[in-house]
Parts: structure tokens; C-alpha cells; sequence
């Protein structure tokens, strides 16, 4: 008989994740030359002579974060139509000076590391989650973006300066969605979800692809964890857009300045979508002529088994996005094949140290003048720092989750669950599933198929090792 959840909590009351911390050699502080630099900065608050205070900015973040890199304010254009957008990203070479023990410090760490008891900053906390972020009610320095769009939502001209902002609030996912529904938006977001939804139908038009498919995170409960499953909300995928749009302005400069760092991804061979389209008609999800992957993943109807199988097949359309650093003549594969154009990373230097630079060749372009020596000596070394951090965030968001399904599940080896299966081998031998909950993912031995639903056993959960097995019952 299946497991019956909705009589019994299911959490692990306590982890310790202090040993993945020291197998993945995260560092517990920074050098205390580092931190001192740190703090001076902090406390000599440098903020440019240019006042953007005027603009009623505010952040859009998971309701915990206090490392605020972006602010938004969405406006009419003043003629002709359309929009202004204004995006201030926090201005973080104004505190990090180039060769310095705090600059060499967030070379080792290239991004800010996230663990379900806390984060590993890319730079320390009076200046991550105090002096630089872009926290409400202060003035702070930035990085301004000004992007006009059309009715239809092209870009006609793109400016950015470095500027005072002020944020008016901070706001949270669910709360703007909440406020969206009700049309009780602050003025200056009053735009976002008709600007959200245009750059997102210009995005599918262009055979952009993102994924439906919620966020598997890691909570707590009371005294203890829980897995969740965190739908995305329309709000979210609003603000992305304005991050992307952000991202495809900078791509551009680069690309005409003939310097830069973009973020890259290969196009899917032709005989990866083929395969997807065959899963499709397995699957019974439709795909009409002349749509994209991106279009169809977009028009899926409810979650079901036959969907998320869809889902899951269709990620692996998306691999291999790295950093291309480039000078002197443009790369030969520019694009992201996500995004479906050029694309950079410009709008959170807080947590990931590639925006810092990215971001000072594009003011250094738009002014008209050399990009700095220390920067353009920076891009190509990049490419191969962010690689590096890139797996060590990869591996301890993926180590911990699975830490904690070990942990949560220990007390129910030999029970049943309720599951829909992902994918599975072609001889059917063996499975990846998702549980109904709590929200684990996991091999499972057994012939089943794709995109249905099953019962499966649970056969192992050992913390030590960090793994989770399941058994079609």
C-alpha cells in the first residue's frame, strides 16, 4: 500500500552540512586583509556625482536575500510611444579595487556558493548584503540601464551610465504576483507584466527555450528541513525578462566594440530535437508545424506525467553553456541557444565575479573610451574561473539536495510511494522518478515507462553516501 503523506510530516528535524562544506573546501571567512579593505570601503561610501534618485526603483528577490543586485523602474516613454526601462545594477568595481587582496580573494571564490544553512559570498557581507546592495531607503551607486522599446517591444537605443539610485522597496516574487492579480502594482513595476509578456513572446518567436519546470529546493521546518517543489509564478518569469533584455543590450555593445565576455551556449543538433519530436509523440504532447521547441514547452497545458517526462527529455537540449571571452573580432558561435541570441552576464556582480567585468567593458564602449587595461587583461582568464566555480556551485546545490533526501527518507526504506517517472533506459531496465512528495527525484531499478505513473519502493537512503534508490513496486 502507498505511503500516506497527508498523515505524517515528512522532514529531517536535523543535518549538519558542515562536512560538505569541508569537502568541497568552501572558505568559512575571508583573509583578514580582505575583510579590512572590506570595511573600509564600506565605511567610505563612494557614490557618483550623477543623481538618478529621481527614479523610483525597486528589487524583485526571494523574500531572504539581502545581496540585492538589481532594481527595476518601468515607465512610458515620454514620445513616440512605447517604454522606458531603467535597471540599476549595484556598482561593485567602485569598491573592489583591481589587484587588490579583496579583488585577488574573489578570483578564488568567482560566485557566491548556496547552501540550504546559509551562503558563501562571493564578497564579504558589509559590502554584499550592506554598503553595495541595493537594499531600500539608501542611496547607492549603480550601474544605470536605460533601454527604449517600441509598442512591439524592439530595442531603439540603449544607454548606461554610472549613477546615485535609491530603492523605494523590496519586493518579493510572490508578492508582485499577488499585487499583479489584484492590478495593485507600485507605479513604477505598473508595466511589468505587459513589458514581461512582450519580451517573452519576442523571445519564443526567435526560438528562445525555458523550461516549465519547478525549482527542487530545500527548506526549513520548524527545527528542521523539508524538499519543496517551488512553482514559478508569471512575476518571475517577468523579471527575467528584463534581466535577459539587460543581457542582449550588453551582448551587443560588446559585440560592436569588438570586446567583451559573453555567455555562450551551442545550438542542439538537429537529431537531439528529432529525438525530442519523437518523445513528443510518445508522450502525446502535441507539436505543431512550424513551432519551436521553446513554443511548444510554452503551450503545455497542467502538470501531468506526460508533460513532466516532456520536460525532463527536453532539458537535455540545454548543455554546455559556458563563457566566451573575445578581442579584436567577434567569436565565430556568439549566441545562447537558451536565449536564442547574444546574450551577458551583466546584472548580479555581487554573487558572480564575470558580470563586474563584463559590466566595465560596456561603459567603457558606450563612453567611447579604451576599455581598462586590468579589464581587457581579465577576460580571458574568466572563461576558465567561472567553469571552475561554476561546478563547485553546481556540485554543492546538487550535493545538498541530495543530503537532505537521504536524511528526510532514512526512517521509510522498505515503504511505498506515489511516483511519475522522468525518463528510463531504453531497455526500460532503469528510471529517474519524481516522488509526489515529499519533491525528490531519484534513480529507480525496474521496467517502466516514461511519462507514466507508478508505485515505487524505496530500497536505499543512506546520508553517508548521499543516496537515494527506489525499486518499481
Amino acid at each position: 500500500m502507498a505511503h500516506r503523506l497527508a498523515h505524517r510530516r515528512i522532514q529531517a528535524t536535523s543535518i549538519d552540512f558542515a562536512d560538505l562544506r569541508r569537502e568541497l573546501e568552501l572558505p568559512s571567512q575571508f583573509p583578514p586583509a580582505a575583510q579590512a579593505q572590506a570595511e573600509q570601503a564600506a565605511a567610505q561610501v563612494r557614490l557618483p556625482e550623477r543623481d538618478r534618485t529621481d527614479l523610483a526603483f525597486v528589487t524583485i528577490d526571494p523574500p531572504t536575500s539581502l545581496d540585492l543586485d538589481q532594481a527595476v523602474c518601468l515607465l512610458p516613454r515620454p514620445t513616440g510611444g512605447g517604454y522606458r526601462v531603467h535597471y540599476a545594477i549595484a556598482d561593485v568595481l567602485s569598491y573592489v579595487s583591481p589587484g587588490s587582496p579583496l579583488d585577488e580573494e574573489t578570483w578564488l571564490r568567482g560566485q557566491t556558493v548556496y547552501l540550504p544553512d546559509g551562503n558563501i559570498p562571493l564578497h564579504p557581507r558589509v559590502l554584499s548584503e550592506g554598503a553595495v546592495s541595493l537594499l531600500p531607503d539608501s542611496d547607492r551607486a549603480a550601474v544605470v540601464w536605460s533601454i527604449d522599446l517600441s509598442r512591439d517591444g524592439e530595442v531603439e537605443s540603449v544607454s548606461l551610465e554610472r549613477a546615485r539610485v535609491r530603492s523605494r522597496a523590496k519586493l518579493n516574487y510572490a508578492g508582485v504576483q499577488s499585487d499583479a492579480d489584484k492590478g495593485t502594482l507600485p507605479p513604477s513595476i505598473e508595466l511589468l507584466p505587459r513589458i514581461g509578456r512582450l519580451l517573452s513572446e519576442r523571445a519564443l518567436a526567435r526560438g528562445s527555450v525555458s523550461l516549465p519546470m519547478p525549482a527542487q529546493e530545500v527548506e526549513r521546518d520548524g527545527d528542521g528541513w523539508r524538499l519543496v517543489l517551488r512553482p514559478l509564478v508569471p512575476a518571475e518569469e517577468w523579471n527575467a525578462q528584463i534581466s535577459l533584455l539587460t543581457g542582449c543590450a550588453a551582448a551587443q555593445i560588446m559585440l560592436e566594440g569588438k570586446i567583451g565576455l559573453l555567455r555562450t551556449m551551442p545550438a542542439p543538433p538537429e537529431a537531439a530535437i528529432e529525438k525530442l519530436r519523437v518523445a513528443a509523440a510518445g508522450l502525446g504532447v502535441p507539436w505543431p508545424d512550424g513551432k519551436t521547441v521553446g513554443q511548444v514547452l510554452a503551450s503545455l497545458g497542467p502538470a501531468s506525467p506526460k508533460t513532466a517526462a516532456f520536460v525532463d527529455e527536453a532539458a537535455e537540449l540545454l548543455r554546455g553553456a559556458g563563457y566566451t571571452a573575445f578581442s579584436l573580432e567577434a567569436p565565430d558561435e556568439p549566441a545562447h541557444a537558451a536565449v536564442a541570441a547574444p546574450y551577458a552576464h551583466v546584472t548580479a556582480p555581487l554573487r558572480r565575479l564575470a558580470d563586474r567585468y563584463a559590466t566595465e567593458v560596456c561603459l567603457a564602449l558606450f563612453e567611447g573610451r579604451e576599455v581598462p587595461q586590468a579589464v581587457a587583461e581579465a577576460l580571458p582568464k574568466l572563461p576558465g574561473v567561472m567553469a571552475s566555480t561554476d561546478r563547485v556551485a553546481g556540485t554543492a546545490d546538487r550535493a545538498a539536495i541530495d543530503l537532505v533526501e537521504a536524511t528526510v527518507l532514512e526512517q521509510f526504506v522498505g515503504q511505498t510511494f506515489p511516483a511519475v517517472v522522468l525518463d528510463s533506459e531504453p531497455d526500460r531496465s532503469r528510471a529517474t522518478i519524481a516522488l509526489d512528495d515529499p519533491a525528490v527525484r531519484a534513480r529507480c531499478d525496474g521496467r517502466v515507462e516514461a511519462g507514466t505513473r507508478i508505485t515505487a519502493r524505496l530500497t536505499v537512503a543512506d546520508p553517508v553516501k548521499r543516496q537515494v534508490r527506489f525499486a518499481a513496486a
